[in-house]
């Protein structure tokens, strides 16, 4: 079952990817390279600055999901550990697509060589993913209660949907605190029973989860030109719908998609600003971590191997 689902999770993706690239030539017909290296060459010095400062404040965010994961199993495994398998495990993910590599098999084989079992690992990535959960949540419903008229970028509705869809998911947030406030019981996911953390930990949630948003979007944002620039609450909402429109289509690195929906509802920029600012985001926020990461995998894997040797050498 468990093959068969990955497989389905895959032909979506591909099917996204290549509906996304259909929909995305049509856009570009009219836009040549040199257009985009243009675009790129006029995005300023200080602009470059602010995107790289974005992309490392939106890792170290990451990083601190698992972090946080770790605090609620009760366990102490060092920062400078934690980042580099959290870097590494989504830097993967984001590029090679969660049907494909979840970063489950990172996570499994770093944390347990500091003594983490199984079901804790399961949980570990359970937690990270709700705090990421949790972070879209609290980010999308602010951005739809303060900017209401953003929806209407995306379909033809009156902007108080707009707010009562962000105070739905406002209230799920608070619906969430509740839980952990009173302490009500365990999720049962499988074999996996997730207990609501203690306020401390979720508040640092509510932090975590946002931020790594907020920095992300952010590198979009400090590449876009001032003219015509709608405002960073725009793109972060334009950021979060093409974001979650790129997870639930499993492509990799979201593939087309963002390219789409950010040239869709962006109608007040030019093209080629907008594709230029989207390369600017997939270096600093995929490429590069993602080249980066299979380096850290490589070094892991190479220690682990001088410490199977040893092991057998003084044996022998």
């Amino acid at each position: 079952m468990k093959k068969r689902s990955d497989l389905i999770w895959t032909l979506i993706g591909l099917v996204a990817v290549v509906l996304s690239c259909f929909l995305l030539y049509r856009e570009l017909r009219n836009i040549s390279l040199d257009d985009i290296a243009e675009s790129l060459r006029a995005i300023s010095v200080s602009s470059w600055l602010m995107a790289a400062l974005a992309t490392c404040g939106a890792y170290w965010a990451l990083a601190w999901y698992d972090r946080i994961a770790v605090a609620h199993l009760g366990k102490c495994i060092s920062w400078r550990f934690i980042t580099l398998c959290s870097f590494t495990t989504y830097a993967l993910a984001h590029n090679i697509g969660a049907s494909v590599f979840s970063g489950a098999m990172v996570r499994y084989r770093a944390y347990r060589t500091k003594g983490l079992s199984p079901h804790e690992i399961g949980i570990l990535i359970v937690f990270c993913s709700l705090t990421f959960a949790l972070g879209a949540l609290l980010t999308s419903g602010c951005v739809l209660v303060l900017q209401p008229s953003l929806i209407q970028r995306v379909a033809d509705l009156p902007a108080q949907f707009s707010v009562t869809i962000g105070c739905t998911f406002l209230a799920l947030v608070a619906l969430y605190v509740l839980g952990s406030w009173l302490q009500l019981k365990p999720w049962t996911l499988g074999k996996l029973h997730i207990e609501y953390p203690s306020l401390p930990i979720v508040g640092r949630q509510l932090l975590a989860g946002p931020l790594e948003l907020l920095c992300a979007a952010a590198i979009i944002y400090f590449a876009l030109p001032a003219e015509n620039n709608p405002g960073y609450l725009v793109v972060l909402g334009v950021f979060l719908a093409s974001f979650s429109l790129a997870l639930l289509s499993h492509a990799p690195g979201g593939l087309g998609v963002l390219e789409v929906t950010f040239l869709a509802t962006l109608p007040e920029l030019d093209p080629a600003d907008v594709l230029a600012a989207l390369v600017v985001f997939r270096g600093f926020y995929l490429l590069l971590p993602f080249a980066l990461s299979l380096l850290v995998v490589l070094g892991f894997e190479w220690k682990q191997w001088q410490i199977r040797r040893n092991a057998v050498g003084d044996n022998n």
